[in-house]
């Protein structure tokens, strides 16, 4: 990239995610300026300050910016206004998921966009991921022979602030959807039909937002193959993310390295010296840059749109499904909650 135009970013929404997006930014070659932006001010600033980025007093200002793209980390519910507000700026986007709160909302938006061409990249961070993009290719390359079994898991080591759950859409949505998406993503075939259930084992702010802290979901892919996908919100023995791929001829395990929180009670196995990783930012930090070094590919016309908002529809058809599985007790096709 270094013989390219050094491109201005601007990025909406200071919290974690966003923080931790404008620190890799500042990192990228090709990156001249970085200018952040939050409804919270004050915290921008300081953002800015000890990140040695710039800081825009507001939206306003931050749009008015000669930008080559603009990063949205804001809250889900101001996704779609954001995303509009760029494309028919002429800027192009990078959005964490979700595209919106909702399926129409998401509709609303795919069909506002749909005849732009500007590029709307939506954060999927496991797409770039080195062992998910190997198992991708393992099993397109028939390396694996025919999969009969998919098993992924998303298991967090402490939950989220209970202000975060009442928000978050419920667990299917908001942390199952990477899962979802993966599996379709590394399989190339769509999910047909799930069944899930839920359970409340934790605080009482899971059942009082009517959300789970653990779920477990079986699904049905095109082609056959079944899989299942397990999240919790307490996994104690720290952050569990990965994606078993078993094959008549062979399995690709993604996540399965001296930092995985597995505890064999076998008597000749010995104990990783390594701790566990943290949470999902620390395990999946090179899969960031890479992620944000792709878009700055797309916003400047080189590289084809990795993860577009009708894919991150597909996915959030499927979560959209488990949720009405779980709360009806039943079997739902996808095709069930398709608009």
């Amino acid at each position: 990239m270094s013989s390219h135009r050094a491109v201005t970013l601007g990025l909406a929404g200071t919290g974690r995610i966003g923080t931790s997006h404008a620190a890799t930014l500042k990192r990228l070659p090709n990156v001249a300026t970085v200018l952040v932006a939050d409804a919270d001010a004050d915290r921008a600033r300081t953002v800015a300050t000890d990140l040695g980025v710039e800081f825009a007093p507001d939206l306003d200002i931050l749009f008015a910016a000669d930008l080559d793209g603009l990063i949205i980390a804001t809250t889900t519910d101001s996704h779609p206004e954001l995303i509009i507000r760029a494309v028919d700026a002429g800027i192009p986007v990078f959005c964490e998921k979700p595209v919106a709160a909702d399926i129409d909302g998401t509709l609303a938006v795919i069909d506002h966009i749909r005849n732009s061409p500007v590029p709307v990249q939506i954060g999927f961070q496991r797409r770039f991921d080195a062992g998910y993009r190997a198992a991708r290719e393992a099993i397109r390359s028939g390396k694996l022979g025919w999969l009969h079994t998919l098993r992924a898991t998303t298991l967090d080591p402490v939950p989220p602030p209970a202000e975060y759950i009442s928000r978050s859409g419920g667990i299917f949505r908001d942390c199952g959807v990477h899962d979802f998406d993966i599996i379709r993503w590394v399989t190339g075939r769509e999910i047909l039909e799930v069944c899930a259930i839920g359970a409340n084992r934790g605080a009482a702010f899971f059942a009082e937002a009517d959300d789970v802290d653990t779920g477990a979901v079986l699904l049905r892919l095109d082609d056959g193959v079944l899989a299942t996908v397990s999240l919790t919100r307490y996994n104690g023995a720290g952050y569990d993310v990965r994606l078993e791929a078993l094959g008549s001829k062979g399995n690709a395990i993604v996540g399965l390295d001296d930092r995985a929180p597995l505890t064999s009670v076998e008597p000749e196995h010995s104990r990783s010296p390594y701790p566990p990783y943290g949470s999902f930012m620390e395990r999946f930090r090179a899969a960031y840059a890479d992620e944000l070094t792709a878009f700055i590919e797309v916003a400047t016309g080189r590289l084809d749109n990795p993860c577009t908002p009708a894919d991150a529809l597909e996915a959030f058809y499927v979560a959209e499904a488990c949720e009405l599985s779980r709360r009806e007790g039943v079997r739902v096709k996808v095709a069930e909650v398709r608009r």
